[in-house]
């Protein structure tokens, strides 16, 4: 079943991408007491994730910031060492934050993964975006294909805060 709008976000543990390698953090230390943009992807250094989402959000983080936002956070089903590899590439490592999800834990415990098998990608995270204060769902924004992010893009988070 697919998280919904009022839904507190799966206690579970994160790896979390720093400049130093991954940070194992709990859902709570990631989300909890804080006003959180999370976006989710399919995965690193792909097309649209690379070429639109990403830099909709790193272009627009300050306006995001601006009213209210403590972090903008992405995640995909890559693992840490590619998730700072993009990160760094991007210019990103820093400024956004960046959750691993190697396993598809947190994906599928939230109901949002896809089955890109025919691509050749396996199992990975749907394209969205969500507005979490204090580990609570209070926007989700999910994307009917992976291959655009309107729906899930920095613009129209800007407009729900």
């Amino acid at each position: 079943m697919t998280i919904g709008i009022g839904d507190k976000l799966p206690d579970l543990t994160l790896k979390v991408v720093t400049a130093d390698g991954p940070v194992d953090k709990s859902t709570a230390d990631v989300f909890g007491g804080k006003k959180v943009v999370l976006f989710g992807v399919p995965g690193a250094f792909t097309g649209v994730c690379s070429g639109n989402h990403l830099p909709g959000y790193l272009d627009n983080l300050d306006a995001i910031k601006a009213k209210g936002v403590d972090e903008v956070i992405c995640l995909a089903v890559n693992d840490a060492s590619v998730m700072k590899a993009w990160a760094t590439h991007t210019g990103s490592l820093g400024k956004l934050g960046f959750i691993a999800d190697g396993s598809d834990v947190f994906t599928k415990a939230v109901g949002l993964e896809i089955d890109l098998n025919a691509f050749g990608m396996g199992i990975r995270s749907k394209r969205y975006s969500a507005i979490v204060e204090d580990g609570v769902v209070k926007s989700l924004n999910i994307e009917d294909t992976p291959g655009t992010a309107v729906a899930s893009g920095a613009a129209k988070i800007l407009e729900q805060l």
